[in-house]
C-alpha cells in the first residue's frame, strides 16, 4: 500500500515522525503531500520539539505568520551552523532566561538581543581571532548583558553568573557584550606579557571594584579565569574539564562544545536545581555562589540551633605557585533557631546567643589549623525562633586541595548578659574545601 492511499490522520502521524527535513522532501511528491506537509499542527509540533516554541516567533522574538514560516526563519538565520548545536544552545539560554524570569527579572532585563554575524565578524577582525562555533552561536542568541546607560558598573549585583562577598572582597560577574569585549580585551592585552595572549578574549568580568576576569582561548576553546598573578605573569586557571571540550576536525560538528557553552550549561543546571540561589540582602538581590544544597553544603541541628555551611573557591585570589597559600576559599555560615526554640534537656528557651567558635581545617587529610576564639567577625548573634538566618562570610587559605572544615559554636540559652542555663556546643558539620571541576 502506497502513501497515496493512507488517510489524512495517518499521513500526519507519518510526517510528524519523519521530522522537518524529510517532511519538506515529501512535500515535493504531490499536491496532496504538499498540503499535508503544510499543516499548521505539524509545524507547531516541529517548532515545539526543536525550538520549544509555543507560538510562532522568529529568532528576534517577532511574530511570524505561521509555525512553518517561523521554523523556516530559524533555519535560515542559523543555516551556517550545525542545527543540533543551535538547538542545544537555545536550550541553554532558555533554561537561564526562564530561571531569571521567575526569580530575578531585573537581571533578565539586562540581557541583550542576539548579535548579528556582522557583529561577530567585526570582533574577530578587530581582535584577530576566530571564535569557536559554540560561542558564536551563544552570542547570536544573546549579546551579553547591558543597560540603558551603557555604564556597566550600574549592572551592579545583576550579573548573570553572580558572585560573593567576604572580608571586604566583593565580586559579581556579568557577561560582556561583543562591543565591550573588543575594548576590554585590547586594554588587558596591553598589561599581559606572555606569547599566546592574542589567543584570549575577555568574555566575563566582575562589575564591582574587586577584579575578576574570564578569558576564552579561541584556539583550544577552553575558558579560563585569572588568578592573583594574572597581570604579573599571565597566570590563569581552566574553568571546565579539558576532557569535555571538543572542537575542530577531531569531532562531529554536531557535537562541538567549548568552555563557554559547558560553563553556561552547568551554571543553568545549578540554578535550576537550587544548588545556588538568589540572595536578597537589604533590598540588594544577587545570585549567590555559595552552595545551598548537600553535599557541598553541610547541615546540622543541635538543641534546636540549625547551622548550614558551605564554601566557594576564589580563583582571582589564588596563588598556585605558593607553598602555603595556593588556594583561597571563602566560606558562608548560616545559623537559625528552629520554631520550637532552643531545647536543652527537655527545657525550652526562646532565644540563645553565640559566645565562641572553634574550627578544625584540613588539607589532604592533614590538620592545618585548629582555631578557637570569641564571637564571629566580631559579632555575637542572638537567635530567636522564626527570624531570618544570621549569616556571615570569612575565608581561609589552603596549601593543598581537597580540604574541609568542621567545628562548633558555643551558645548560651537566653542572652550572654542574662544566661538561662549553662553553655552548650552546637555542631558545624564538615563541609568541603575543594577546587571544583567548574569554576565560576
Amino acid at each position: 500500500m502506497g502513501l497515496e492511499s493512507v488517510g489524512d490522520l495517518a499521513l500526519n502521524v507519518i510526517l510528524s515522525g519523519l521530522g522537518p527535513k524529510d517532511t519538506a522532501k515529501v512535500a515535493c511528491l504531490s499536491k496532496r503531500f504538499k498540503a499535508a506537509a503544510s499543516e499548521e499542527c505539524l509545524w507547531s509540533k516541529f517548532c515545539s520539539d526543536d525550538l520549544d516554541l509555543a507560538s510562532p516567533l522568529d529568532p528576534l522574538g517577532n511574530p511570524a505568520p505561521s509555525f512553518k514560516a517561523a521554523y523556516q526563519r530559524w533555519r535560515e538565520a542559523f543555516g551556517m551552523y550545525p542545527w543540533p548545536l543551535v538547538k542545544r544552545v537555545k536550550r541553554c539560554w532558555d533554561r537561564l532566561k526562564n530561571w531569571l524570569a521567575e526569580n530575578f527579572p531585573e537581571a533578565k532585563a539586562t540581557l541583550r538581543k542576539g548579535a548579528s554575524e556582522a557583529d561577530i565578524q567585526q570582533l574577530e577582525k578587530s581582535l584577530k581571532v576566530k571564535l569557536p562555533v559554540p560561542t558564536r552561536i551563544l552570542y547570536r542568541f544573546c549579546d551579553g548583558q547591558g543597560c540603558q546607560t551603557d555604564d556597566f558598573e550600574s549592572i551592579g549585583s545583576m550579573g548573570l553568573i553572580g558572585g560573593y562577598s567576604f572580608c571586604g572582597h566583593l565580586v559579581n560577574v556579568y557577561l560582556i557584550p561583543l562591543s565591550h569585549i573588543i575594548m576590554e580585551t585590547k586594554e588587558i592585552r596591553r598589561h599581559l606579557d606572555f606569547p599566546s595572549r592574542d589567543k584570549y578574549v575577555v568574555v566575563a568580568s566582575s562589575s564591582t571594584y574587586s577584579e575578576k576576569f574570564f578569558f576564552l582561548n579561541c584556539t583550544n576553546g577552553q575558558l579560563y579565569v585569572g588568578t592573583k598573578n594574572l597581570l604579573s605573569d599571565g597566570e590563569m586557571i581552566a574553568c571546565v574539564p579539558n576532557t569535555l571540550i571538543a572542537l575542530g576536525h577531531g569531532c562531529n560538528s554536531d557535537q562541538q562544545q567549548d568552555g563557554m557553552l559547558l560553563w553556561l550549561e552547568e551554571h543553568g543546571r545549578r540554578l535550576h536545581n537550587g544548588i545556588i540561589r538568589l540572595r536578597d540582602e537589604e533590598n540588594l538581590k544577587f545570585i549567590n555562589l555559595f552552595p545551598e544544597e548537600p553535599p557541598l553544603c553541610s547541615i546540622a541541628v543541635t538543641n534546636g540551633v540549625k547551622i548550614r555551611a558551605s564554601a566557594v573557591f576564589i580563583p582571582e585570589l589564588a596563588d598556585p605557585e605558593s607553598d602555603t597559600e595556593k588556594y583561597l576559599f571563602a566560606y558562608s555560615i548560616r545559623m537559625s533557631l528552629l520554631p520550637e526554640g532552643c531545647v536543652i534537656n527537655g527545657m525550652t528557651f526562646s532565644s540563645c546567643q553565640l559566645q565562641r567558635r572553634h574550627w578544625i581545617i584540613n588539607a589532604n587529610n592533614v590538620v592545618v589549623a585548629d582555631v578557637s576564639g570569641e564571637a564571629v567577625i566580631g559579632m555575637y548573634p542572638l537567635l530567636h525562633p522564626g527570624q531570618n538566618e544570621f549569616f556571615y562570610q570569612s575565608c581561609t587559605h589552603l596549601p593543598a586541595s581537597p580540604g574541609s572544615v568542621r567545628g562548633s559554636f558555643t551558645f548560651v540559652p537566653g542572652r550572654l548578659v542574662d544566661p538561662k542555663g549553662s553553655p552548650f556546643e552546637v555542631v558545624v558539620a564538615e563541609f568541603p574545601l575543594q577546587r571544583p571541576d567548574y569554576i565560576f
